[in-house]
């Protein structure tokens, strides 16, 4: 991600002569993750080609039974995200000094408790869609277990998905809290620098309240209940369906990840702003300082600019491929055609036929299979996407207004 630099009034060309350099062996060795953030950012953006070949595809000639390969790239960029978190925040971790591992470990504990307190939501005023999903995967799973005695493990099975649930919550909370304090940090700076251009402040506020705008979309009473019975003259009108609201809401995430991708710039050179800004500081401060003290202060905003980066781009880049997989996995349409059926899950390994042929290995591979296939159904599906995005951006929106405070009446105290 290229971005620009005013080098009569920046210092960084000064103290860093590597900043001009044309030889990228030399940013590679000054960067922090510098070949992480390319890579990340590279397989995302080929996920996503690959996804709409996928999509294209299919639009075109009609759904296929063969694998979805656009699933496989989703999930493996989801997974490289989870990755991404772990190796930033490890940085937080491997400091000695400054507090930063108490501060996560701190949001960890209270994204928990509050990870456990969503879940208890009645589905009339939150529909992230879970209870359906859990009914949908002890239907499927009951038979499956009681033909092995395993009835017990039924209610075992469904409080072991939703303490899963409540842990990646409380891990989630954790990896975005410092990439919420940054982005409210750059979006107050931002804001400053574009002070003369009201419709790059427009945008830089909806990007930044798009959390809020996520967090509604699975707020039964404000949206699907509200566009359902809509009071005209006195009389609820309906304005949408149920699987147009649902389209509308996948094109809605897509638009807002869009957003928040198109006011990169603006952000990550707000933070580079912060160099000239520490620099300022330090001549306002009594007594002499040494070169060697500007310089240190002014290579240090560089060299973690793409650590900046990660933290900007990772959680859109996951919340972009939650919904893609929402779409695909869940079984809904973008509305340009019909909305694909559900399928019907496997109800238990039992089924296939039994004969001399087979032998214990097919019979264990069958139980197996018959397994997942009761457990990872299309409404269990829905359910666990649908937490992933809403919990993902009420972290972002928890973590990013936190932040505001901080720098508006702590920081400076």
């Amino acid at each position: 991600m290229a971005v620009s630099s005013d080098t009569s009034t920046h210092p960084m060309k000064s103290f860093a002569p590597w900043w001009g350099s044309r030889d990228p062996e030399a940013g590679r060795s000054v960067l922090r993750f510098f070949l992480e953030y390319q890579w990340f950012v590279d397989f995302a953006v080929y996920s996503g080609g690959v996804y709409l070949f996928t999509e294209a595809y299919y639009y075109v000639l009609g759904s296929a039974k063969e694998t979805n390969i656009a699933v496989f790239w989703c999930l493996l960029t989801v997974a490289f995200s989870v990755k991404v978190f772990l190796t930033v925040t490890r940085l937080y971790f491997s400091a000695e000094e400054g507090g930063e591992r108490s501060v996560c470990l701190t949001f960890a504990f209270l994204f928990l408790l509050l990870a456990m307190l969503v879940q208890v939501v009645r589905e009339e005023t939150l529909e992230l869609g879970l209870e359906p999903g859990l009914a949908s995967m002890t239907q499927n799973l009951e038979p499956l277990l009681k033909t092995q005695g395993w009835d017990w493990a039924l209610p075992l099975a469904k409080l072991a998905i939703r303490v899963g649930l409540a842990v990646m919550g409380s891990m989630l909370g954790a990896f975005l809290t410092f990439p919420g304090l940054r982005l409210a940090q750059t979006h107050r700076d931002a804001l400053t620098m574009s002070e003369d251009r009201p419709m790059l402040q427009l945008l830089l506020h909806t990007s930044f309240l798009s959390p809020l705008f996520i967090l509604w979309l699975w707020t039964k009473p404000i949206a699907r209940d509200f566009l359902h019975q809509a009071p005209f003259g006195g009389t609820p009108y309906s304005l949408l369906s149920d699987s147009v609201f649902d389209s509308l809401r996948l094109w809605v995430l897509v638009v807002l990840c869009l957003l928040r991708l198109a006011v990169t710039r603006p952000h990550l050179q707000a933070y580079l702003c912060l160099a000239k800004a520490r620099v300022e500081q330090l001549r306002r401060e009594a007594g002499r300082i040494e070169a060697r003290e500007i310089q240190r202060r002014v290579v240090r905003v560089y060299c973690y600019v793409t650590v900046v980066s990660l933290q900007y781009l990772t959680p859109l880049i996951l919340t972009l491929n939650c919904t893609l997989l929402l779409k695909t996995l869940g079984g809904y349409s973008w509305g340009l055609g019909p909305v694909p059926p559900l399928s019907p899950a496997p109800s238990s390994g039992s089924d296939s036929p039994d004969g001399p042929w087979e032998d214990e290995a097919q019979q264990t591979a069958a139980r197996i299979a018959g397994a997942l296939g009761g457990l990872l159904t299309p409404l269990f599906l829905r359910g666990v996407l649908a937490f992933l995005i809403w919990w993902t951006a009420a972290c972002q929106l928890l973590s990013s207004l936190f932040g505001l405070y901080f720098h508006q009446h702590l920081a400076g105290s």
